[in-house]
């Protein structure tokens, strides 16, 4: 019953309550859905593996950097309670999936519930598209040679943009906290690597019907965001993904092949990847981090960005830093360097080992007769594979976007952590690290990030 709950969970924050429920979401449905998932799940708290993992005292400081930002940064309360119950929503994804995926089915069924997610706002923007909101006619309330504009067409799923007077397009979005085009690819982006657990050797009609069309719908869907951050994940992924193969220089090519094909395409738009055309961005970061400067422990205060500049940081670094200052920023750090050192080892062929193979205990439809899941070294891997090139989509995005506290962020951190936990079980792998040399390196992290922004922003002041 959680684990169904949990999924319920999912698809209500990612399609809106409105969109789930209908009318009945405003009797605040989801509300009652979260109370009926925190009940089944505290039970199971205990005898979970989730209270020896760095990431849940990660949330829990997060949680309390946010508090303390508003408290002290603008002397509210009760501002600083809401702070917390906007944040919990999206932390709670770690503890559901480290609670109630206990398999690689269940594994299979998220990564299904994300699939289902990115093809329902893709099916319904290009049914939208179909129905009018079609490329070659003036967008309502648009006029050729007007200045730069943005604004809703009559579908939620599609948002006019103009790239310059003379050249304008629609771009695909979700609702609710997808409801950004950019935000939207960013989702897509870690959920195709991720429909590759699907795969199955020697099976090509398999393949075909359930990883191969998904994935073109998929790559279709992230083509029609028209998101420069969500071109940019593709080909860090395909890096990532290729080098062990062909190597890195032989990677760094084919990333640069696919660079040109999506700009022959017309994939951003019409707009320019460059230092140019970022440099309105590359100023927030670097307003940020004069921000953090001057409230260099607790932040500016969590949400409040835009009050200071106008806009948010559009950089998950700078923004996490200056709403919540050194303390909220190393808390971050707390969650990120766990996740991504599980997922490094777990995709290591050299750091797991033949163990013995692991039945699956638990299935959602338990059946009398059915063939037991095995899990192996090789599987491991392959796992831990895909939840890193998930992972590198969500951190290559999240460079050009404020999305440090997302659900997507957790949720991927407590599949990774699941996968970790079966290789952990039968001698696999080495145990985790100590909680002394996690805090110590997570403080390494926060300042290594740091540093990359204020490097990164003198190169490229350099190059203006």
């Amino acid at each position: 019953m959680g684990f169904v709950l949990s999924i319920l969970y999912f698809v209500t924050y990612y399609l809106t309550p409105g969109t789930v429920f209908g009318p009945l979401a405003e009797y605040h449905v989801e509300l009652i859905l979260a109370l009926l998932v925190i009940g089944v799940s505290l039970p199971q708290l205990l005898k979970s593996f989730i209270l020896k993992t760095p990431q849940s005292l990660a949330l829990l400081g997060l949680a309390l950097a946010m508090f303390l930002s508003i408290l002290i940064g603008m002397h509210w309360l009760r501002g600083a309670a809401v702070s917390i119950l906007g944040f919990i929503p999206n932390a709670f994804a770690y503890f559901l999936v480290c609670l109630h995926c206990n398999s690689i089915k269940r594994l299979k069924i998220i990564v299904l519930m994300l699939l289902f997610v990115c093809l329902f706002v893709i099916g319904h923007g290009y049914v939208g598209q179909l129905r009018g909101v079609a490329e070659g006619a003036i967008p309502p309330g648009g006029t050729v040679g007007a200045p730069l504009e943005s604004g809703p067409t009559e579908t939620p799923y599609l948002l006019r943009q103009m790239s310059n007077p003379q050249d304008w397009f629609y771009r695909l979005r979700g609702q609710g906290e997808i409801n950004d085009p950019n935000d939207f690819g960013q989702l897509v982006a870690c959920v195709i690597p991720l429909v590759f657990i699907f795969w199955r050797p020697k099976r090509i009609l398999w393949n075909i019907t359930c990883v191969v069309l998904p994935e073109c719908v998929l790559l279709y869907g992230i083509y029609f965001t028209h998101s420069r951050g969500a071109l940019l994940a593709l080909m860090a992924m395909a890096v990532v993904s290729a080098r062990e193969r062909i190597g890195t220089v032989p990677s760094l090519l084919v990333a640069g092949g696919l660079y040109i094909a999506a700009m022959a395409l017309h994939f951003t738009g019409g707009r320019d990847i460059s230092a140019s055309a970022g440099g309105d961005r590359t100023a927030l970061w670097g307003e940020s981090l004069q921000l953090l400067k001057s409230h260099p422990l607790f932040g500016v205060g969590f949400g409040t960005l835009p009050d200071y500049l106008g806009l948010t940081s559009h950089n998950s670094v700078a923004v996490c830093a200056a709403e919540l200052g050194s303390f909220g920023l190393y808390f971050w750090s707390l969650f990120l360097f766990p996740t991504l050192r599980n997922a490094l080892t777990i995709a290591s062929a050299a750091k797991v080992s033949e163990g013995e193979p692991i039945v699956a205990e638990e299935e959602l439809f338990p059946q009398d007769a059915r063939t037991p899941e095995l899990l192996d070294k090789a599987e491991i891997n392959r796992l831990g594979r895909l939840m890193l090139l998930s992972l590198t989509g969500f951190l290559v995005t999240g460079w050009f976007l404020s999305r440090a506290f997302v659900l997507t962020l957790f949720l991927l951190g407590g599949m990774t952590e699941v996968v970790f936990e079966m290789a952990l079980q039968r001698g696999m792998i080495a145990p985790r690290m100590r909680l002394g040399a996690v805090l110590r390196y997570a403080g390494v992290l926060a300042v290594a990030l740091l540093l990359m922004m204020y490097v990164m922003l003198r190169i490229l002041n350099v190059m203006h």
